[in-house]
Formats: C-alpha cells, sequence, structure tokens
C-alpha cells in the first residue's frame, strides 16, 4: 500500500505542478509581426491570440491575399513560439514523459 500511496502523492504534486504551469502561460506573450511590421500578432503562452495589429498602410495595396498571408504567418510564428514554450514547460514538470492530452 505504501508504494500505492506514493504514487498517487506524486500524481498530485504533478496536477498541482500543472496548475501552476497554466496560469504561468496564460501570462507569458510573444508578439510576433510579419510584413515588415505590417501585421503583429500578441499571443499567450496559451495559444490565446490577445491581440492583432494591422498597420493602416497595409491597405494601401489593397491586395487582400496578401494581407491575409501575413496575418497567417504572424499567427503561426506566434503559435509555433507558444507551443515550444509549453512542450518545454511541460517536459520540465513530466521528466520528458509523453503524457497523452497534455498538449
Amino acid at each position: 500500500m505504501t508504494n500505492l500511496m506514493k504514487m498517487m502523492k506524486q500524481a498530485q504534486e504533478m496536477q498541482a505542478k500543472m496548475a501552476r504551469l497554466e496560469d504561468d502561460l496564460a501570462r507569458e506573450e510573444f508578439e510576433v509581426s510579419s510584413g515588415g511590421g505590417a501585421v503583429t500578432v500578441r499571443m499567450n503562452g496559451k495559444q490565446e491570440v490577445l491581440k492583432l495589429t494591422i498597420r493602416e498602410d497595409a491597405f494601401k495595396d489593397r491586395d487582400k491575399e496578401m494581407l491575409e498571408d501575413m496575418i497567417l504567418a504572424a499567427v503561426n510564428e506566434a503559435h509555433q513560439k507558444a507551443s515550444s514554450l509549453a512542450k518545454e514547460r511541460i517536459a520540465a514538470i513530466t521528466g520528458g514523459m509523453n503524457i497523452p492530452g497534455l498538449l
């Protein structure tokens, strides 16, 4: 029974660390620009877009497809940074163990 109780305690500790990690990731922010700064995306570590800014001169050419591509590029890069940070921090908690459903 001692091993089972020890495992339960470890699981509870890991759960508490994961809850703190989620709060920490919500406070982390990444700002990424594309198109020479025409589009800027701010995203948090939970991969939520916090702000999207499009410089007014990005509308001058009225090239909708290019503007869409710049937005996608900025969002995808911010998402990659947030995802990498989350994976790195989760690995530190789990000791590199792959636990389904964490990301």
